[in-house]
């Protein structure tokens, strides 16, 4: 039987304004300004819960001048879940703003894809460009969750539960997994980086940090696919999304939406 699950979108943090030419290849440097904002995704189950993404660590969001609102487990708690609770994250991919955080989920094993690993600890890494967006001291944090049997490998399509799976989609990065989530309303996406912002989506451009970009087109279709409408995908770092979808409850408002 295929589980119900309600999905959450905790914002956590925040980037200032920036030129369509800084978040689209291609973009016209005359439009924009486009914001970014920051979020993991909470989804409870019946029997199971998942966090996706870890978010940005406070030092490494200091020191990139990344505004923190509050950190994940700070989120967490406001919507009255322990941090020490959660079993299951899904990590999208390993940039540093989504696998920072290691130390304030002790109880957790990691969902990742083979080839994210590979990636992060292999040739590509000599690119200043791609390793630029990974922080060294995370990617060892994970070859040590790995020593200590907290990690749980992917090679592609995969159900984690009924109704909630991760599928590879690569692009951005080598590894980068979405994840499909069944839900009152249907199949939701999490698209993660698979798609920034909207905009990505319905105008097929690429945010200029990429692996593959023909991957990352690609990659909109397939998450297309998974979805059952384009308004159940969720882009990574939209700030629509907090205004699109309603607040958890009133004293959440602007900090947690929910998606299902």
């Amino acid at each position: 039987m295929t589980d119900l699950y309600e999905v959450y979108a905790i914002q956590y943090g925040a980037l200032g304004e920036r030129m369509a030419s800084d978040m689209m290849e291609g973009g016209d440097p005359h439009e924009g300004p486009l914001s970014i904002s920051y979020y993991v995704w909470l989804c409870v189950g019946r029997d199971r819960t998942f966090l996706v993404d870890i978010g940005i660590s406070p030092p490494v969001g200091k020191r990139r001048q990344r505004t923190i609102l509050r950190t994940p487990m700070e989120g967490l708690q406001l919507m009255g879940v322990d941090p020490a609770s959660i079993q299951d994250i899904i990590i999208t991919h390993m940039h540093y703003d989504h696998v920072g955080n290691f130390d304030g989920f002790p109880n957790a094993r990691f969902h990742l894809q083979d080839s994210e690993m590979a990636y992060t600890t292999g040739r590509h890494m000599l690119d200043e460009r791609k390793r630029h967006f990974f922080e060294p001291d995370e990617v060892c944090a994970m070859v040590r969750n790995i020593y200590g049997n907290r990690v749980v490998f992917h090679d592609g399509d995969d159900e984690l539960a009924p109704g909630l799976s991760v599928h590879h989609l690569g692009g951005h990065t080598a590894g980068l997994q979405c994840v499909r989530v069944n839900t009152r309303r249907g199949w939701v996406v999490l698209a993660s980086d698979a798609a920034h912002l909207y905009a990505h989506l319905e105008r097929r451009m690429v945010f200029p940090n990429y692996f593959d970009p023909q991957a990352v087109l690609a990659g909109y279709d397939r998450v297309a696919e998974l979805a059952d409408s384009w308004d159940h995908i969720i882009p990574g770092h939209d700030p629509k999304v907090m205004e699109n979808y309603p607040a958890k409850s009133p004293d959440l408002e602007g900090i947690v939406v929910r998606l299902d």
